[in-house]
């Protein structure tokens, strides 16, 4: 097992109505900025909630944040927190609501041009506006980590930070907040939390017994409860674990002491910024092919994951892991999620104006090797057509 650290500061209060919490969560004399995205909030009675429970607090509101937060919108957010006097951000929704507010968080208290804070990867970030969180989508794990995606539409760049000053105070996690999803959002919500453990799981062994035990138990959680969440009528149950899996799939649990790999979030960026899929559809396009093309590096652990989450024991080595990767791209596509870049029309000609974006944005030696190079790339994309 790999030398790590381990702290993770977020209060996390899980429940059925538990948004009334807020009232003891947030500090008496706050001037909070809400920050969420469309109008469900409104629609479904999570932000009418969430003012009631701030009582006589002074509260603004700031709405639009996209499902791919960019740039432009989340400065307009930061303008408003300066106008303001903001001391305190609540940010209501999914993953995407989250990580913005993170950015607002750091660029509110930044000197300098905010972009910075995503061109250094966040180690510019010296402070941060303190926020918590009430979540309506499970998905990224946003809601109790540092980590956060922003994209700039002006240079179709889509880039990430992380800095131990953004970690939500607290996030109030309501499984009953999911009961109105559409299913396409809940799928994208099991493929995200998916691909966050394998990020971190297929890599290759070093002996982390307790990681490997606790990853490999999430992903069969995700899989035995995926397509309940998306095709059955809400229930509590599970859309509980759903929510409590995503969470803890990016929270720094399962990846402590463990190498990691995060190339085929990093790929899958392109065609985010590019085509504008959703992202958790980049990760149903670029999960297969990448275990598939860097099948050697990951031969051990790829057994491993076929073996105890797929329960494939009979076989050839090279046929148990085909048939893992298989079982893998069926698993998406039994949420009704594309796996092909052709699903999405995206043809071979695309495929030359991924790789440049690939190296404009100095994506060339990705992996937990640092052995994706450009041409892996090349060879991921031209195997997910």
């Amino acid at each position: 097992m790999l030398n790590f650290e381990f702290h993770n500061p977020t209060r996390i209060v899980f429940g059925q109505d538990t948004t009334s919490s807020l009232h003891e969560l947030v500090p008496r004399n706050a001037r909070v900025l809400i920050l969420y995205g469309g109008q469900s909030a409104e629609r479904n009675g999570t932000l009418a909630e969430v003012r009631k429970a701030l009582g006589d607090r002074t509260h603004y509101e700031f709405g639009g944040i996209e499902p791919n937060p960019t740039f432009e919108t989340l400065t307009k957010a930061v303008g408003q927190v300066h106008a303001r006097d903001i001391d305190f951000l609540l940010a209501i929704g999914g993953g995407s609501v989250i990580d913005g507010t993170k950015f607002v968080a750091a660029a509110a208290k930044y000197a300098g041009d905010p972009w910075h804070i995503l061109e250094t990867v966040g180690s510019v970030v010296q402070e941060a506006l303190p926020f918590g969180a009430v979540l309506t989508l499970s998905a990224t794990g946003s809601e109790m980590n540092f980590n956060a995606v922003v994209t700039r539409k002006a240079t179709q760049t889509k880039a990430f930070f992380a800095s131990p000053h953004v970690f939500p105070q607290f996030s109030i996690l309501d499984p009953t907040k999911t009961y109105t999803l559409p299913p396409r959002q809940l799928a994208n919500g099991v493929i995200d939390a998916f691909t966050h453990v394998v990020e971190q799981y297929l890599t290759y062994p070093v002996e982390a017994r307790v990681q490997d035990r606790f990853a490999e138990g999430l992903l069969q959680t995700l899989i035995e409860i995926g397509p309940k969440v998306v095709h059955d009528p809400a229930d509590y149950d599970s859309r509980a674990n759903m929510m409590w899996a995503a969470a803890m799939t990016l929270n720094g649990l399962i990846g402590a002491g463990v190498p990691q790999d995060w190339a085929t979030h990093l790929v899958g960026h392109e065609l985010t910024a590019l085509y504008g899929l959703d992202h958790a559809r980049t990760l149903a396009i670029v999960l297969p092919s990448m275990l598939r093309v860097r099948r050697e590096g990951k031969r051990a652990k790829l057994l491993q994951y076929a073996e105890r989450v797929w329960h494939i024991t009979t076989g050839s080595e090279d046929a148990r892991i085909d048939l893992a990767i298989e079982k893998t791209r069926d698993f998406f596509e039994s949420l009704d999620v594309g796996t092909h870049l052709s699903d999405y029309g995206i043809a071979a000609d695309a495929i030359e104006g991924l790789v440049q974006q690939l190296q404009a944005h100095g994506m060339t030696q990705l992996g937990e090797h640092s052995d994706v190079t450009l041409e892996t790339s090349r060879e991921v994309f031209e195997a997910s057509l």
